[in-house]
């Protein structure tokens, strides 16, 4: 059976168990026991993870980043991860997935309420346009999962304003799916 490997923050750990269920027949999907968090962690973490995972023959692997990278917890003024250092550490990171010599997909940072606090649509928007320049450059597939989410944001974000409801994570669970399943 194919491999699939899943990282990324708790947006991930959301879509992710409908994912193994939409690809049960077709793939293995494997994923650290922990959240990705922001990109340096995820770059900290993934060769630990690809072994703990057992790396040996990925077929796929479908990452994100960003949430944790935008955000500003008070009184901070400024993102934890400034645009620059992001897409920096994107490239670092897709070099890393690059040597399982899996066919790799970048995933969108998702959008957040309006009245989210920390984190701004605008400001998502800006990584995301940042990372996808940069995956472009690099050949590296995209799925945008910002824009799935985007047109039923008020049924698709949760009370705290950051996180994705049941219907929120099946949206991207479908859309993660299909994209890896054109890959396998």
């Amino acid at each position: 059976m194919r491999k699939v490997l899943l990282l990324g923050d708790s947006i991930r750990e959301g879509y992710e168990p409908y994912v193994r269920e939409l690809l049960a027949d077709e793939a293995a999907i494997i994923a650290p026991g922990e959240n990705g968090r922001f990109a340096k962690y995820t770059l900290w973490g993934v060769n630990l993870w690809l072994k703990e995972l057992g790396s040996a023959k990925i077929d796929v692997i479908h990452w994100n980043n960003g949430l944790w990278d935008v955000h500003r917890e008070a009184p901070m003024t400024e993102p934890l991860t400034s645009v620059e250092e992001y897409v920096f550490t994107l490239g670092r990171i897709a070099d890393e997935l690059a040597r399982t010599g899996a066919r790799v997909v970048f995933a969108t940072t998702t959008p957040v309420a309006a009245d989210a606090v920390g984190r701004t649509n605008e400001e998502i928007d800006h990584y995301n346009s940042a990372a996808v320049q940069l995956m472009k450059e690099r050949g590296i597939a995209v799925n945008d999962l910002n824009a799935a989410l985007r047109p039923r944001l008020n049924e698709y974000i949760c009370s705290d304003r950051l996180h994705l409801t049941e219907a929120g994570s099946r949206q991207c669970a479908g859309q993660v799916a299909a994209v890896i399943r054109a890959l396998l």
